[in-house]
């Protein structure tokens, strides 16, 4: 294992390229200018590379520097937000739920004034997690992707099926009865293709074959992906219960023709090794009422 350099080179390193001086840094961190500066140089020296590029005035970081950084944000954006949820939890009830973007947004964003509604006493703070990010300190988590363990609960449906706004298809002269993918943009998010359903893993599902010149147009998270079907950009794979809302109004339409039955899904549990308390085993049950409606 590789031996981590000093906690105190790390942090002044840290507030140095976030505040941009020195100065601001021995600020932030209540020490004296040249104490941050030693702090650095000795980091750099255990490193063997030098993170800022004095040449320069103002200085700037080296690639290595800038790696480091990124690296950092994480790790640190990571104890920020745990012992933010420390403080809020021993000042009062307070629940923080983690959950990919599209699952916020689509989904328990619509549903927050009856959660609040029916928990007034607990503050109910929510982090959006994309996939493929280091995973948020959360009372309750909710994920996507395959089952793991039996401590977990499957939330929504497992069907999967496309669907595109009015619009979109009344460009391309088709209706949610009479299409043809070949003709259709069909929007995918290929980033996470090993944990979601993509359009060729949907076609084999549902014993079909992908047209060979399909037009795909690729997305980072499904919040976006979604966001382009509502804006008439082409068709999306909904996933059972997640885009009710949209269909209900009309926003989306539905295709009819085949489903796929998928055994990824959303699933929901409370955080690991901790013994949920009374609140959050509420909101918790909450959740899995309104998701199995």
């Amino acid at each position: 294992m590789e031996r981590l350099p000093s906690f105190s080179g790390l942090t002044a390193f840290y507030a140095a390229a976030r505040r941009g001086t020195l100065t601001a840094a021995a600020a932030e961190l209540n020490v004296s200018q040249p104490a941050v500066s030693r702090r650095i140089a000795m980091l750099e020296a255990d490193l063997g590379s030098p993170l800022f590029d004095r040449s320069h005035k103002p200085v700037r970081m080296t690639q290595s520097g800038r790696d480091l950084l990124r690296a950092l944000q994480g790790g640190f954006g990571q104890i920020e937000a745990a012992v933010a949820q420390i403080r809020q939890a021993a000042q009062g009830k307070v629940v923080t739920v983690t959950a990919p973007s599209g699952f916020v947004a689509f989904w328990l964003i619509p549903q927050l004034g009856e959660l609040e509604a029916a928990f007034e006493d607990v503050t109910i703070r929510i982090i959006s997690q994309e996939y493929g990010e280091a995973t948020r300190p959360g009372d309750i988590a909710i994920r996507f992707g395959l089952p793991e363990d039996g401590t977990e609960r499957r939330l929504l449906g497992d069907g999967v099926f496309p669907a595109a706004s009015p619009l979109y298809l009344d460009r391309r002269e088709m209706s949610g009865s009479d299409y043809d993918f070949a003709r259709m943009t069909l929007l995918t998010m290929e980033s996470a293709r090993s944990q979601w359903h993509d359009w060729p893993s949907w076609f084999r599902s549902v014993g079909m074959s992908m047209p060979q010149k399909a037009r795909v147009l690729d997305f980072s998270s499904y919040a976006m992906l979604v966001n382009a079907a509502l804006a008439g950009q082409g068709v999306c794979l909904c996933w059972d219960g997640v885009l009710d809302r949209f269909l209900e109004a009309g926003a989306l339409v539905r295709l009819e023709g085949p489903e796929a039955v998928s055994s990824r899904g959303y699933f929901m549990a409370a955080r690991e090794g901790l013994a949920a308390a009374p609140h959050v085993r509420g909101i918790l049950g909450w959740i899995l009422e309104k998701s199995h409606k």
